[in-house]
């Protein structure tokens, strides 16, 4: 399943990713994305970040794990039709193990954000 539909920009250590909602979308309930849909957002977003760095093969992000989620704040639940934007930035890399924070805009506001502790498998 595929929770991001482009890389718009990596700089430094953040990475932002563009999302349309879509109705056949398996995390959106009532036309609303849900919460396992943002954080899975967020994490894909951050493996696009690995996966975008020089010395990747074929640009393909590497396949990883959720660890935990720390401090899961949600505002608000992007609707069918609405693009989301996420932005998320490394805060330590310990080994496979990444801490990220994560957070999910819908214009300007920010709807949702977390930590994220992201294992990569080489």
């Amino acid at each position: 399943m595929v929770m991001v539909d482009r890389l718009v920009e990596i700089v430094d250590k953040t990475t932002v990713t563009a999302f349309l909602i879509r109705e056949e979308n398996i995390f959106c309930v009532n036309s609303e994305f849900r919460e396992p849909g943002l954080i899975e957002n967020m994490a894909q977003t951050a493996a696009a970040g690995v996966g975008a760095k020089p010395g990747v093969i074929d640009g393909k992000a590497p396949l990883g794990f959720i660890g935990g989620i720390r401090n899961l704040k949600i505002d608000a639940f992007p609707k069918v039709g609405q693009e989301i934007m996420t932005h998320v930035t490394v805060l330590h890399e310990v080994f496979d193990a990444t801490i990220v924070l994560g957070e999910v805009f819908l214009g300007n506001q920010l709807i949702a954000g977390c930590e994220l502790k992201i294992f990569l498998v080489s």
